[in-house]
């Protein structure tokens, strides 16, 4: 698995190491029960700091995305609450939806998006 940080982005260098992780996962690039590189092979491998690496997998924890042992490290393990997912999942779409109706985004234009971005991870 293969991250690249965007060190001129806005977006926070460990939100970009999850959300990469997180789309690893869903184009099946990366699979359940798989293992992730310690913090340390990490960071080394993106050349970012050992604490961002750790924050980024604690984050996945929590968010039910993988499993942190002290034996086997960070393993792939999906936490499925569908009815939580769907909560939070709705939550996150209210913003950018509310984004995109200020920026003059149709409704069909919004389903095409997402048809064409769910057809990324069939």
């Amino acid at each position: 698995m293969l991250i690249e940080i965007d060190f001129n982005s806005d977006e926070a260098i460990y939100m970009q190491v999850r959300n990469q992780i997180i789309l690893g996962i869903a184009t099946a690039e990366i699979r359940e029960g798989d293992p992730l590189p310690s913090v340390r092979q990490m960071a080394q491998a993106v050349g970012i700091n050992m604490h961002t690496v750790n924050k980024a997998y604690s984050l996945l924890r929590q968010e039910g995305f993988i499993q942190l042992d002290r034996r086997k490290g960070a393993v792939v393990a999906l936490d499925i609450d569908k009815i939580k997912a769907v909560e939070e999942m709705k939550q996150q779409l209210r913003i950018v939806l509310a984004q995109g109706r200020c920026k003059a985004i149709s409704r069909e234009e919004v389903h095409e998006l997402v048809d064409e971005i769910f057809d990324e991870y069939a």
